[in-house]
């Protein structure tokens, strides 16, 4: 009936994305196909990985079929500025779900690696697929950031919430204003 059955299913897989990723949800179904077209099929096997922790973000990845391991080695700097060895941490994510939001329009290193737990496939969106969005269609291109920054800034206010709950008020927005401001500065001297 539909002709090639593979190409089928790949559409099938999509529009599970298309309907359910939360990410997505304040696109018109339109766009989110028209910003998934731009995207870059991947596979890997169970156990490669995508991408470590430190390399630098240069996209994101929406899971299409699979399971993905992000993990953080068991690393804990400790008050005298040291690094110890702690207790690893790692959150297992799936279909609809996608991994490395923060390095579309931020030039960051990855905080976690991502290895795969099963045969996975991946639509790779990186950096030059958000440009030609741009270019494209903008509206789609500010909506899809404008989801992205809301997305980072709740992760960013429940990780304040979880520093206040494990310190205090005090030591929260210290960690908040320092890094914002000592980041401000270097990038100051980097423009002048």
């Amino acid at each position: 009936m539909f002709g090639n059955n593979s190409k089928f299913q790949k559409m099938k897989k999509q529009s599970n994305i298309v309907k359910n990723s939360e990410l997505l949800k304040n696109l018109s179904v339109t766009e989110r196909y028209e910003l998934l077209q731009l995207c870059h099929r991947r596979t890997y096997k169970s156990g490669e990985y995508v991408y470590y922790r430190n390399d630098p973000g240069s996209g994101l990845y929406f899971i299409e079929e699979g399971k993905i391991q992000l993990q953080v080695e068991g690393i804990s700097i400790s008050q005298n500025s040291e690094e110890t060895d702690s207790e690893p941490y790692s959150i297992t994510v799936e279909s609809p779900q996608e991994i490395g939001l923060v390095s579309i329009g931020y030039e960051t290193k990855r905080l976690s690696s991502a290895q795969c737990l099963s045969d996975c496939t991946l639509l790779g969106f990186f950096t030059p697929d958000f440009e030609t969005l741009k270019k494209r269609n903008p509206q789609t291109a500010v909506k899809f950031l404008e989801a992205s920054s809301n997305r980072i800034m709740k992760q960013l206010d429940l990780s304040m919430q979880k520093i206040i709950e494990l310190s205090d008020m005090k030591t929260a927005f210290q960690i908040q204003f320092e890094t914002q401001y000592k980041h401000s500065t270097e990038m100051d001297k980097t423009i002048d």
